[in-house]
């Protein structure tokens, strides 16, 4: 018997709580599994951007090039990248083998709040990137159907992932993001995401 479970995605940005307004969608079984686990990695990383400043979500505060805006920013287009590859293939990727100078640069401000883009702009950009994947992964006939990996240094060659394992590198993406989010934010604030 399938179990049905609602999965709660805040739509509130920085100010997230679990006890806020939240966008609703019914799933079951594995999907269920998966939409909740994004949720809550979603979730711990913009927990790390509460209260925060778009000067603030702009600062490095360790070695790392990394701000609390440019990973929400990195995240939202990684995510929208991979749900566009479980439609579209290799195709939707970037091709890593001829990308110049001028896309590398381009691909470092992801990981910056550029002059002119707010903490608020980057929050909606990525919610909007959350609800499409959601509405992709209720709405696949299969997660089980693969594509075959874009051509790239870090990629076995020949190699396919199926639906499943791209949603799943989905949420280790931004679990990993979120735990950076979190060294982050405590090194600018002394603020944790828990404890």
């Amino acid at each position: 018997m399938s179990e049905t479970l609602t999965v709660s995605e805040s739509t509130t940005g920085a100010q997230a709580t679990d006890t806020q307004a939240t966008d609703t969608r019914t799933a079951t079984g594995e999907r269920a599994d998966l939409l909740v686990a994004l949720a809550k990695q979603r979730h711990f990383l913009r927990f790390t951007t509460r209260d925060l400043t778009d000067e603030q979500a702009a600062l490095r505060t360790t070695a790392s090039a990394l701000c609390l805006g440019g990973l929400v920013k990195h995240v939202a287009s990684v995510e929208r990248a991979w749900a566009a590859f479980i439609l579209d293939g290799p195709s939707a990727m970037p091709d890593f083998a001829a990308m110049t100078e001028a896309d590398f640069a381009r691909r470092a401000d992801e990981f910056r709040l550029l002059p002119g883009e707010t903490l608020a702009g980057v929050l909606a950009d990525y919610e909007e990137a959350a609800r499409r994947t959601d509405d992709l992964v209720a709405a696949l006939p299969d997660l089980g159907a693969t594509q075959p990996l874009p051509k790239a240094p870090w990629f076995e060659s020949g190699a396919e992932w199926s639906a499943r394992r791209v949603l799943m590198h989905i949420v280790a993406e931004t679990a990993q993001h979120a735990g950076h989010a979190d060294i982050i934010r405590e090194s600018l604030d002394g603020a944790k995401s828990m404890g």
